[in-house]
C-alpha cells in the first residue's frame, strides 16, 4: 500500500492490516459488494489475488494454504450466495485444523435502498462453522479485529474464522492502525504427568504410538523421529498423520484407513499402552476403547485435553507444547529389555506381503492397489499427493507410504468431495520446484472441475489423475457391502481428454497398466496442467476391504 495519511479510507485499512499479518493470496470471487475492497487491494504490493471460478474452490485453496504454513489463508467472497458457497470451505478448515481467514461483503448496513435483497444473516450462518465471526461496523474497530480472526484462526486447534465487511464501512474513513501480532509461547507440560506417562511406558510390555493430525507440526514432527530412534516403539498413523515419520522406517506399523479389523488395527489390539499423540476426535478413531480394564492404557498427549467419547477416555494426560511435551517424555524414558514388539512387526509383514500380491495384478481397468504402487514408484520424496474424497482415499491411506509431512493430502475430517483439485493447485503454486498431483474420483472432480481454467491461468505445474468408474463409488461400496440393491449411483461422463484440452490443459487416456505408468513419468517431468483419464476396477472393494482383510488379520 502507499504511505498512510492520518485518515484513510476503511478498506485501505483492512487490506494494510492483512498485510501486516503478513498475507501473500486471497483466493475468490469478488462481488460488487467488495468493490472498495478490491480497489485497495489493486494498490498492494505484497498481496496477489488469486480469481477462481466458484467460491469454494477459493476456499479449499485458503485452506490448503493454511495447512501447509500453519499461516492462515484468506479467502474472499460476496453476500448471500457468495457466501453460502464458502459453507463447505469453511467447514473443511474448521474440522481438518486448518488456519483460514474468510471475508465477506454485504449490503450498507446503516442504510440500504434495496430492501432485503440477497441479504442473509451471514454471521449466523457461519457461527457453528468457525472459532470467530464477526460483522464489522466501525472502521476504526478493523485493525483489532482483523488481529483477533488472524489469532483464533492460527490458534491451536486452528480453523476457520470469518470478518464480514459491508459496502458503508468499507468506504468510511478510520485513523486506526494495524495492531502488530504477539509472540505467544505454548507453555510447556506438567511434569507430573509427564513422569506418570513414562512410568506407565516403561512397565508397558508392548507400549504402541499412534499419531494424529495434531502431530503434524514441524518441531513435533523432529521430535517424534528422535523419540521412535531413541526407544524403538512402533508406530502408526491416523490418516491426517501421514507423512510425520518416515514410513519406510523399519518400526512402521501402517495406517489405520479403515474403522476397525485391519492388520493394523491388529497391532493396536496387541498393545497394552498406547501413546496417542494430537489425536483429534474429529477423525474416525485409530482404535476404540472400551469400559473394562482389559483394555490398554491410554496416553493422550495434545494441547488440548481430550474430549471424552464412548470410544475416547484416556486414563493418563499430557497437555502443553506437543513437541516439547514428547521432548520431556523421551528424556525420561529409557528402553526395557521386557517390551516386546515382534506380533506388531508380524502383522505388518502380513499386510506388506497382501499389499504386494495385489498390486502386481496389472488387469485392465486398473486395479487400485495397482495404481497406488505405481503412483508411488513416480513420485519422488518430496512429491505432494492431494487425494479428493472417495474409495481410493482407503487404497492410498493403507498402500501409499508418505515420506515427508504434508506430502499426502487427504481429507479425513469433513471428507468432502471437490477439495481435490483445489488443494492440488494450492500446493503447486507454493512449492513450484515439487511434482503436484491431484488423484479424483470422476464424481469429485466434477464438483470443481472449472478451477482446470484457474490452474492454466495461473501458469501451473500440476497432473490431474481423474479415476473414471462412471459412479459414486464409495457409497456404491458401501451399498454392496449392507446387501442393498445396485440403484442410483450411476451416470455418464464427459469426454475427459477434450474436457481438459477445452480448458488449455494437456489430455490423456489410459489404456493400460504399462500405459498409466508411460502417462504418469511423461506428465511428471513436462510443464503445464495434465488431465488423465484412468479407468479403475472397484469390483473387487467389498471382497477386499471388507472380508479378506478381516480374514487374513485373524487368522495370525
Amino acid at each position: 500500500m502507499t504511505e498512510h495519511t492520518a485518515s484513510q479510507k476503511a478498506s485501505d485499512l483492512f487490506v494494510e492490516c492483512l498485510e501486516a499479518e503478513g498475507v501473500e493470496y486471497i483466493f475468490g470471487v469478488p462481488g460488487e459488494e467488495n468493490l472498495d475492497f478490491l480497489d485497495s487491494l489493486s494498490r498492494s504490493g505484497k498481496i496477489r489475488l488469486v480469481l477462481t471460478r466458484h467460491e469454494q474452490g477459493a476456499g479449499f485453496m485458503a485452506a490448503t494454504y493454511g495447512r501447509h504454513t500453519g499461516k492462515a489463508g484468506v479467502c474472499l467472497a460476496t453476500l448471500g450466495p457468495g457466501a453460502t458457497n464458502l459453507v463447505t470451505s469453511a467447514a473443511y478448515a474448521q474440522l481438518g485444523g486448518m488456519p483460514m481467514v474468510m471475508i465477506t461483503g454485504q449490503k450498507p448496513i446503516r442504510k440500504s435502498k434495496q430492501a432485503r435483497f440477497q441479504i442473509l444473516d451471514v454471521v449466523a450462518m457461519m457461527d457453528p462453522l468457525t472459532k470467530f465471526t464477526h460483522q464489522l461496523v466501525s472502521a476504526d474497530n478493523i485493525p483489532s479485529r482483523v488481529r483477533e480472526a488472524f489469532r483464533l484462526a492460527q490458534e491451536e486447534k486452528p480453523g476457520a474464522t470469518h470478518l464480514e465487511l459491508a459496502e458503508d464501512i468499507a468506504a468510511e474513513h478510520a485513523t486506526s492502525r494495524p495492531i502488530a501480532a504477539s509472540h505467544a509461547r505454548r507453555p510447556s507440560a506438567d511434569s507430573k504427568s509427564v513422569r506418570r506417562a513414562v512410568a506407565a511406558i516403561q512397565k508397558a510390555k508392548s507400549p504402541l504410538l499412534v499419531i494424529g493430525a495434531g502431530a503434524n507440526r514441524t518441531m513435533t514432527c523432529r521430535m517424534l523421529r528422535r523419540f521412535v530412534d531413541k526407544t524403538d516403539i512402533p508406530f502408526i498413523t491416523t490418516q491426517l498423520g501421514k507423512g510425520v515419520i518416515d514410513e519406510r522406517h523399519p518400526q512402521f506399523l501402517g495406517c489405520a484407513a479403515l474403522s476397525a479389523d485391519d492388520f493394523v488395527h491388529r497391532s493396536v489390539k496387541a498393545a497394552d499402552v498406547i501413546i496417542n499423540v494430537g489425536h483429534d476426535v474429529i477423525e474416525k478413531p485409530p482404535f476404540f476403547m472400551k469400559e473394562s480394564d482389559e483394555g490398554p492404557t491410554v496416553i493422550h498427549v495434545s494441547t488440548r485435553t481430550a474430549e471424552v467419547d464412548p470410544v475416547y477416555f484416556p486414563q493418563i494426560e499430557v497437555i502443553g507444547d506437543l513437541a516439547n511435551a514428547i521432548w520431556q517424555i523421551k528424556q525420561g524414558l529409557e528402553p526395557q529389555n521386557h517390551w516386546n514388539f515382534d506380533a506388531m512387526l508380524a502383522f505388518r509383514k502380513a499386510e506388506v506381503k497382501h499389499t504386494a500380491a495385489l498390486a502386481a495384478d496389472a488387469r485392465f481397468p486398473i486395479f487400485p492397489p495397482h495404481l497406488v504402487q505405481q503412483v508411488r514408484e513416480v513420485m519422488p520424496d518430496d512429491g505432494i499427493i492431494c487425494l479428493d474424497n472417495g474409495i481410493y482415499k482407503i487404497w492410498f491411506a493403507r498402500g501409499y507410504d508418505a515420506y515427508l509431512p504434508n506430502t499426502v493430502l487427504l481429507d479425513n475430517a469433513l471428507a468432502s468431495m471437490g477439495a481435490g483439485l483445489p488443494s492440488a493447485m494450492m500446493s503447486a503454486m507454493l512449492f513450484p520446484d515439487r511434482k503436484v498431483m491431484a488423484i479424483c474420483g470422476d464424481g469429485g472432480f466434477m464438483m470443481n472441475s472449472q478451477e482446470l481454467e484457474t490452474a492454466v491461468r495461473l501458469g501451473l505445474n500440476l497432473t490431474v489423475l481423474v479415476l473414471r468408474d462412471d459412479a459414486y463409488g464409495m457409497i456404491r461400496w458401501k451399498q454392496a457391502h449392507m446387501g442393498f440393491a445396485d440403484f442410483g449411483l450411476t451416470y455418464g461422463n464427459p469426454d475427459f481428454v477434450a474436457y481438459a484440452q477445452a480448458y488449455g490443459a494437456k489430455g490423456y487416456r489410459v489404456e493400460s497398466s504399462v500405459d498409466l505408468a508411460r502417462l504418469l513419468a511423461h506428465c511428471r517431468s513436462a510443464p503445464g496442467v495434465h488431465l488423465i483419464d484412468c479407468p479403475v476396477d472397484y469390483s473387487e472393494n467389498d471382497a477386499i476391504l471388507n472380508n479378506d482383510i478381516k480374514r487374513l488379520s485373524a487368522a495370525l
